[in-house]
């Protein structure tokens, strides 16, 4: 990157972020600018409709970059293996864990006895997001999707539902350790939907390198958030001229190796 390209990216951290919404701004040699958008997969009613600037800088661009294109699809879990029994791959110690958690959120182990582990950690995550009121309808990114077919805005996907699933399909024990993350932080994983909330309806962080809770391991974080982090960047920093809107989770442009410092 260019010394002209590094200060104006500079004088963007400085100021700090002057939107309402979670963002950050990035220009890379060669006319590429990069509005960063830090989406929540699911939202409150509150978060409709989208604030009437970020809808301006979609008519303005000339893509809309997402992880993946989620308007319209099918469920993602389709077409997979079924796996033995939950007794034959768990202890006695997390079948219970899981077993108080699913009770709670009013699920039935029943629903999970064939599933991979990786999956019912999603699923518990997106049972736990819903009782706290959020809806997938609501999400910033099916928004963003929304608002940019609306104006013929060209939709790119970063990697796809597809890739997504295989990603999870790779993790080691078919994601024992993202399973057992979920039930051990379950309680600051609550917290940390709140946070997220909280950019949306009220502010958003003043700084990128903003404290955020631990729900991940080391191992998992790395092929979860960093690794995919550095795929993007890659991917960002091949387009030609333009300008971009990209949305990310909003854990992706936030806290120690995030997205916007990695293209910086």
């Amino acid at each position: 990157m260019s010394l002209f390209h590094r200060l104006k990216t500079l004088w963007h951290t400085l100021r700090g972020n002057t939107y309402s919404w979670p963002a950050q701004d990035i220009s890379l040699p060669g006319g590429r600018e990069f509005h960063l958008v830090g989406s929540i997969h699911m939202g409150t009613q509150d978060m409709s409709p989208l604030p009437p600037k970020l809808l301006q800088k979609i008519a303005r661009a000339d893509a809309l970059i997402v992880e993946a294109n989620i308007a319209g699809s099918d469920t993602p879990f389709r077409d997979l293996p079924e796996f033995p029994p939950l007794e034959e791959r768990l202890s006695e110690l997390q079948l219970a864990a899981l077993d108080k958690q699913a009770r709670e959120l009013g699920l039935s182990l029943t629903l999970f006895s064939n599933q991979p582990l990786w999956q019912i950690a999603m699923v518990l995550q997106a049972t736990q997001a819903q009782q706290l009121g959020l809806r997938p309808d609501y999400g910033i990114d099916l928004q963003l999707i929304q608002a940019a077919q609306a104006r013929q805005i060209p939709v790119v996907e970063l990697e796809g539902a597809e890739r997504q699933i295989a990603l999870l399909c790779e993790l080691p024990d078919n994601g024992m350790a993202l399973l057992d993350d979920t039930l051990e932080h379950w309680h600051t994983n609550a917290r940390l939907l709140q946070m997220m909330i909280s950019w949306w309806l009220e502010h958003p962080p003043a700084a990128q390198d903003v404290k955020l809770p631990n729900t991940f391991s080391e191992e998992l974080y790395d092929v979860l958030m960093h690794k995919r982090n550095r795929a993007w960047r890659d991917f960002l920093c091949e387009l030609p001229a333009g300008h971009y809107v990209v949305a990310v989770g909003a854990l992706h442009l936030y806290g120690e190796g995030n997205l916007a410092d990695i293209m910086t």
